[in-house]
């Protein structure tokens, strides 16, 4: 249960970092909606941390809440924000994917 709060955790950080870029792109009501959105998943991306380092190692638990984060944001950044998805990008998104696969394998 504990892998499966970090993971969300690592959703609800895509989610305040997806919402600080929408705005950065708003203004006006918008903005603030969107900032009310990033406070709010900022807030419950930590609680959901917090919890799994109650019985998870921290620093695994951090890395793969980064991992998570990471990989995440960058997904909705080429769907949503037009980033690049060339060749070396995708690929290492893939090996962000892979890396926290193995802190998971690694840490039983």
């Amino acid at each position: 249960m504990d892998w499966i709060t970090l993971i969300i955790a690592g959703l609800f950080e895509v989610g305040f970092a997806t919402c600080l870029g929408k705005a950065r792109e708003s203004s006006g009501s918008a903005a603030i909606l969107w900032w009310a959105g990033f406070t709010i998943c900022l807030f419950i991306s930590m609680y959901l941390l917090y919890r799994a380092t109650l019985t998870l190692p921290v620093g695994t638990a951090y890395a793969v809440w980064t991992g998570v984060g990471a990989v995440g944001t960058a997904i909705m950044g080429i769907i949503f924000f037009k980033e690049p998805a060339d060749f070396w990008r995708v690929f290492f998104i893939a090996t962000l994917i892979g890396s926290v696969a193995g802190l998971k394998w690694a840490s039983h």
